[in-house]
């Protein structure tokens, strides 16, 4: 169940057992990525400008996150296999980041659900409250309009003002997942 906290105007209702979905705060974003152990990427692309290929190549060599890739088309990427759908997963994902349309979101959340994920997660641009409100109302944490990539280095220690890793050397330690 989500432990996202209710409001007055956000109590639970027959309609949506869990309250009204409202975007965890970074409190709660940083318990989410710190207690997943795994996160499956649908809409993985093999194009290297592509927002998906940079997050995976970050995941992958930046945390200790067991990384599945989801795209039908696609049979292998960064050297890992890439599967049709959730259901095709060796195991349940702790995280499902999307990188698909806002449209498409809401049956990405359903099939997560359906598979048992603990958290659905909406890359940057991405929104649909539909989406949210039905992984809450089916018991999943629920993160859109945010970068799982950028999030995690942000919580971290490895996040600077351009967004990404510069390589300069400090003697800030970096925070390890789990």
């Amino acid at each position: 169940m989500s432990e996202q906290t209710l409001t007055n105007d956000d109590e639970a209702t027959a309609e949506h057992p869990h309250g009204r979905w409202a975007a965890p705060s970074p409190s709660r974003r940083l318990q989410l990525l710190r207690s997943a152990k795994s996160v499956a990427i649908v809409g993985m692309s093999d194009k290297p400008s592509r927002a998906s290929y940079f997050v995976a190549s970050y995941l992958l060599s930046s945390s200790s996150y067991k990384v599945y890739f989801v795209n039908p088309r696609l049979k292998e990427v960064l050297g890992q296999p890439v599967y049709a759908s959730l259901q095709e997963l060796p195991e349940v994902p702790d995280i499902v980041d999307v990188f698909r349309r806002a449209e498409d979101v809401p049956g990405i959340a359903q099939e997560a659900a359906d598979i048992g994920a603990k958290t659905i997660w909406a890359q940057l641009g991405i929104q649909s409250e539909e989406a949210m409100q039905l992984a809450q109302d089916a018991g999943l944490n629920a993160v859109q309009d945010r970068c799982i990539k950028i999030e995690h280095g942000r919580f971290h220690g490895n996040l600077h003002l351009s967004g990404f890793n510069t390589g300069v050397i400090s003697a800030k330690r970096q925070i390890l997942d789990g």
